[in-house]
């Protein structure tokens, strides 16, 4: 048996523990698990993929994706459809560029290719060295922003206005009352170490959402209509692609940041928690960080078959790491788990926008640490940034906020006498993303 699991997970009797590395599993599972609600939340704006059809998608790239990492990685890290990309997909490819969903899924699909490619040859290391760390730390900040913009909106904490475009919505009834209590609740949790404290934080508030009822209706804002069954197929959303745009400017756009969110998410994440775990070596380099971004690639390849929006390694993987994960059996642990939630679908379908809006706003509070690594007091890196982090929610597009930073950050620096320690690699993108901006 000892052989079995060193040779499968890397699991080592001399320096491991089965029972710590499966508590690890179930912990890290508990602390991204919240992704099963949120997910098909996201996706419900959009005509024709079905709740419980992206629910059920959501789990299976989650299970295929942790599986790899465990037995080809062998990595403590767990991976789902990522925070912001599904957003991105969702909200700026579908509903503000006015493509379908099967035009999103397709970019989806390239991206992964492109990224095993770029795994292979190396290529990945060299894209990633070339772009500042001003901006790469201001771009998850920007989709923190986005996000929780998003579950505000979803809540109805914030409304349309005509006067000033939005507003703060109504508080004291309905969903966005659901909403400030749940983010209360969560917000709890989150500060007092919780494990789990997110998706508590979303059952709790669903389960108060069987007391307040929706003005409009009069029904109660939470309507579950079971407790276990089948998961929902995904045949309605199940290799849906359309490839007769794959040669244009937008897919060109949507593919390269699906791309470029996925490369820093992920390698933030991968080094953030190896770093805390102390599982880097003296130059600061992770082991077999391209197995694991392959993981990452084959993840995002096979969630796109399934219908589901690109899929990366969560940093609620820290959790796990935290609690004495070290191996691929840490994985392993919560690829199961993910694989018995398949059973709970109704549990998960009958949780409304109002009870997931708070782990929005709460994931997108803590997705905004990298601004304290970035120096304000160096314009030059700062606006570039502040372009970023403040367009993407208020131009409700991720894709502007990065396309647009760049364009900033190339010409602050040209113009303030740095254009040599501009790279080629940002040169290039500069020009392509301007060319974008006057010919779309």
């Amino acid at each position: 048996m000892a052989n079995f699991l060193q040779k499968a997970f890397g699991l080592d009797p001399q320096k491991h523990s089965v029972r710590t590395e499966i508590v690890a599993g179930i912990t890290t599972f508990l602390t991204m698990a919240y992704i099963l609600a949120v997910n098909p939340s996201i996706f419900g704006a959009l005509d024709g993929m079905p709740n419980g059809a992206v629910f059920t998608a959501t789990a299976l790239a989650s299970i295929i994706a942790t599986l790899v990492m465990a037995f080809y990685a062998k990595k403590p890290f767990a991976l789902a459809p990522g925070m912001g990309l599904n957003a991105f997909f969702v909200y700026t490819v579908c509903l503000t560029m006015g493509h379908s969903w099967q035009f999103a899924l397709t970019a989806v699909l390239i991206e992964g290719l492109i990224f095993v490619v770029l795994t292979l040859t190396k290529v990945r290391s060299w894209i990633l060295s070339a772009i500042p760390a001003s901006l790469k730390n201001a771009i998850g900040a920007g989709i923190g922003l986005f996000i929780a913009f998003i579950g505000m909106q979803n809540a109805g904490l914030i409304v349309n206005s005509d006067a000033t475009l939005v507003v703060l919505g109504d508080v004291c009834h309905g969903s966005g009352l659901l909403a400030i209590i749940g983010l209360v609740i969560t917000g709890a949790l989150v500060v007092l170490g919780v494990k789990g404290g997110i998706l508590i934080g979303i059952i709790a508030t669903a389960l108060l959402g069987l007391l307040i009822k929706d003005p409009a209706t009069g029904a109660a804002l939470t309507q579950f209509t079971g407790f276990m069954s089948t998961p929902p197929s995904v045949a309605p959303i199940f290799c849906q692609f359309q490839f007769g745009e794959i040669l244009s400017w937008d897919m060109l756009a949507v593919v390269f940041t699906f791309l470029f969110i996925d490369m820093f998410d992920t390698m933030g994440t991968v080094i953030g928690v190896c770093q805390r775990a102390g599982m880097v070596d003296e130059k600061g380099n992770v082991d077999k960080i391209e197995r694991i971004f392959m993981a990452d690639a084959i993840g995002t390849m096979c969630g796109s078959c399934l219908g589901t929006s690109t899929t990366t390694t969560y940093v609620e993987s820290s959790s796990g790491v935290a609690a004495g994960g070290r191996t691929g059996l840490t994985a392993f642990s919560t690829a199961v788990c993910f694989a018995v939630a398949l059973l709970f679908a109704p549990v998960f379908l009958g949780i409304p926008s109002a009870a997931t809006a708070p782990a929005l706003i709460v994931v997108g509070m803590m997705m905004m640490q990298p601004v304290t690594k970035i120096d304000w007091t160096n314009y030059r890196e700062a606006l570039p940034a502040f372009l970023t982090i403040i367009l993407m929610p208020v131009a409700y597009s991720i894709s502007d906020g990065i396309l647009i930073g760049v364009i900033a950050y190339v010409l602050m620096n040209a113009l303030t006498g740095k254009a040599k320690e501009i790279s080629v690699t940002m040169w290039i993108l500069a020009v392509l993303f301007v060319l974008r901006y006057i010919f779309i």
